[in-house]
């Protein structure tokens, strides 16, 4: 040890200052101020704390469903305490704000968890934070609501119905107003109501390393309950998979967590062995590892992402599932130039309002003037895309949202724009129950239990 006659000298015995933010609890408050000052995603930040050693398993995941269930019903939550509130909760400090969210969660959505617990944290917590003082109110809003529970009451529907259903569903009252005028009141409660259900898991089987009969009772052999999709054959479904990347299978490439709804514009583009393929939007890699999977390592796949650093989550993903016919390019995919492929791939940045039910930050990043935003970042990727397809060749275009103007109002300018292009049905690729009446791939998640979606496949005829 350095000695500095400078350094405060601290008894041998001295116990350090007990840490804040422990336990799954403190844990997740300090994860919601997080994405509340700086915007950052939901699944990175939890990403980092489940690989830690600071808590146990259960711990854990008592902490990520506090978290996810917090972001996800954050408007409701919101409407409570603001009730119940001595001042206005919209301006209280923000360890308060979410030590408040963190306890009502658990109140109004953990049967498990006594009430008291709960309340107690939540008051311990904030009195190590801020003292005696500020710990009695927020013990006092608590038992308040606890006492009026079954009392509560949210926006009258008669009076604002639009309000009603998003604090109700915990939708921004944008979205929720858009999808009313779509899809009309009940089939927009639908599509929010299950926006709010934790979904399960889905597996692609990888065939290249596994038989997918006996990946299906290595999963029984490890009591994990399984349902095989009803829409895509080699994927499964599972309600849980604790430590999933620490798994054997899973370090092994035996299979990749993806979506069906991922899957469906790789089987849009129908990849065979000796084609050259450009994947131009592929970080992570869940769809250039499939293409390439389909392809059995024959032919090329050009994987071409923005920022090395992506790259590098695809350059990993092909290595874990032995995928070896790819080529890692760092390029914007507006404007990369690179000699034409028989199957280009365009899975556009989108505003991701299909996903909410997976990532339920996502709702409260986005704003209506980021659909406009991203819909003309989509057509400029398009445009270039268009520029790579060989003679004959096929264009798949792929979004994780619902919204028109980044779906079919895109696809319908970029041909009227492109005559060398024509529009063919998906029918004839995928389950005929995800095919829309113009021959696109558009999937629900209320009708279909998958993320929301949409694929267009077109040819260049010239």
């Amino acid at each position: 040890m350095t000695n500095d006659p400078n350094r405060t000298q601290q008894p041998e015995s001295s116990e350090p200052p007990p840490r804040l933010y422990a336990g799954p609890r403190g844990t997740a408050v300090k994860i919601l101020n997080r994405i509340e000052r700086s915007d950052a995603y939901l699944d990175r930040l939890l990403d980092a704390e489940l690989r830690s050693d600071e808590m146990n398993e259960l711990d854990k995941g008592l902490m990520n469903e506090i978290v996810t269930g917090v972001v996800r019903w954050r408007m409701k939550l919101d409407w409570v305490l603001t009730g119940f509130f001595h001042g206005n909760f919209t301006k209280a400090e923000i360890n308060i704000k979410n030590a408040l969210r963190v306890a009502l969660y658990q109140i109004q959505y953990l049967n498990r968890v006594p009430h008291s617990a709960a309340v107690n944290e939540a008051v311990e917590f904030i009195k190590r934070l801020r003292g005696q003082k500020v710990a009695d109110l927020v013990n006092a809003v608590l038992r308040n609501i606890i006492r009026n529970i079954e009392n509560i009451r949210y926006p009258d529907p008669q009076e604002d119905r639009i309000r009603h259903l998003a604090v109700v569903e915990s939708h921004p009252t944008w979205v929720t107003r858009r999808w009313v005028n779509r899809f009309g009141y009940d089939e927009a409660r639908r599509i929010m109501a299950a926006n709010n259900v934790v979904p399960d898991l889905s597996l692609r089987v990888n065939r290249l390393k596994i038989d997918f009969a006996f990946f299906l009772s290595q999963l029984s052999q490890h009591q994990i309950d399984s349902v095989r999709s009803k829409y895509i054959d080699y994927f499964v479904r599972v309600k849980h998979m604790a430590g999933i990347g620490s798994s054997g299978m899973f370090q092994q490439g035996f299979f990749a967590v993806q979506d069906e709804s991922a899957g469906l514009p790789v089987l849009l583009l129908d990849p065979k062995e000796g084609d050259r393929v450009i994947d131009l939007c592929a970080a992570p890699g869940g769809k250039t590892t499939f293409i390439g999977e389909l392809m059995k390592n024959v032919g090329e796949i050009i994987a071409v992402d923005r920022y090395e650093t992506r790259l590098n989550l695809v350059r990993a993903a092909c290595q874990r599932l032995g995928i070896a016919n790819v080529h890692l390019l760092a390029a914007d995919a507006a404007e990369v130039s690179i000699p034409p492929a028989d199957k280009v791939l365009v899975d556009a940045p989108c505003s991701g309002l299909g996903v909410l039910a997976k990532k339920p930050d996502a709702k409260w990043h986005r704003e209506l003037e980021d659909i406009v935003r991203l819909s003309a970042t989509q057509r400029r990727i398009l445009e270039n895309a268009a520029k790579l397809v060989k003679p004959g060749g096929v264009l798949v275009y792929s979004t994780c949202t619902v919204e028109p103007e980044e779906n079919a109002d895109t696809i319908r300018t970029f041909l009227a724009a492109h005559p060398e292009f024509t529009l063919e049905s998906a029918a004839g690729f995928v389950n005929s129950e995800l095919v829309s009446p113009d021959g696109f791939v558009e999937t629900f998640v209320h009708r279909h239990g998958m993320d929301g979606s949409f694929a267009a496949r077109m040819r260049k005829t010239a």
